[in-house]
């Protein structure tokens, strides 16, 4: 029954993997020449399809800290494989879907399959920031009562909505979210909320009196009416919320039950 905790987290982890696999498949058509002339072979975009799983990942990740409080089974083992499960879904996988993206916004322009690698390594700033987040998380003894710094699963499903946005024509942004200013925006920013020091709530309640948890309340009610009208652009809408509502709340107090371990980085 212990061992059930680390079954989920490592369905964490493969569901990290199967998403990069999907994420490098960007669409390409091949054409093949043989006896009866040329014949081609389309292989279609499975990006969206890589996101979903990332979203995925986010829900085993959740199962597997409320499994080991239920079961009472939260190990050091555990500890270490949720950190190496949540570097590669929330970590190498978003920063994989920005460097595509990245590649797709310069391809749109004359002679932009030729763009240097240059300009597509700052992806991977997000993936270094992610690193550098858990390693923080695991070594922190002050993060009892809220996140220094952005949740990495957080910073990881705004990055996974973006293609989800593209290909699902939500309210016809796809442009916007294909733009390089706006992608190199974005990293930037996740990367600094990730390693910053700011205090960012956890999404704990210790009872669910409204008096205590007020600001955990609206973001919930944020979240279902954003869920609702703004389809796939609720994910980064909600961020911004769970972001802003953070850093003008007061500070937890003191009485409020800690952060545990088998928790690390979970958000709604």
């Amino acid at each position: 029954m212990k061992q059930i905790p680390n079954l989920f987290t490592l369905l964490n982890l493969l569901f990290g993997c199967i998403a990069i696999v999907f994420i490098m498949q960007t669409g390409e058509t091949i054409v093949l020449m043989d006896d009866g002339g040329a014949t081609q072979v389309i292989l279609p975009e499975r990006m969206a399809w890589g996101a979903l799983f990332i979203f995925a990942a986010a829900v085993v990740d959740f199962l597997d800290g409320f499994l080991a409080r239920l079961l009472k089974a939260s190990s050091g083992m555990g500890e270490q494989l949720d950190s190496l499960s949540d570097m590669v879904s929330f970590g190498v996988a978003p920063g994989m879907i920005l460097y595509q993206l990245l590649r797709i916004s310069f391809a749109q322009e004359d002679y932009g399959l030729d763009v240097s690698i240059l300009a597509l390594l700052p992806a991977f700033l997000f993936t270094i920031a992610v690193a550098w987040r858990l390693a923080k998380f695991n070594i922190s003894t002050t993060q009892k009562y809220h996140f220094e710094g952005v949740p990495s699963p957080a910073a990881g499903l705004v990055v996974a909505s973006f293609p989800s946005i593209i290909w699902y024509e939500s309210f016809n942004l796809q442009a916007l979210f294909i733009n390089r200013w706006l992608l190199y925006g974005a990293i930037i920013l996740l990367a600094y909320l990730m390693v910053c020091s700011l205090p960012f709530m956890a999404i704990k309640f210790k009872d669910y009196t409204i008096k205590n948890n007020l600001v955990k309340y609206i973001l919930l009610v944020v979240g279902i009416i954003a869920a609702v009208t703004l389809q796939w652009l609720a994910v980064p809408v909600v961020f911004i919320v769970y972001v802003v509502l953070s850093l003008f709340a007061k500070s937890a107090p003191k009485e409020e039950a800690p952060i545990e371990k088998e928790m690390i980085d979970i958000t709604v």
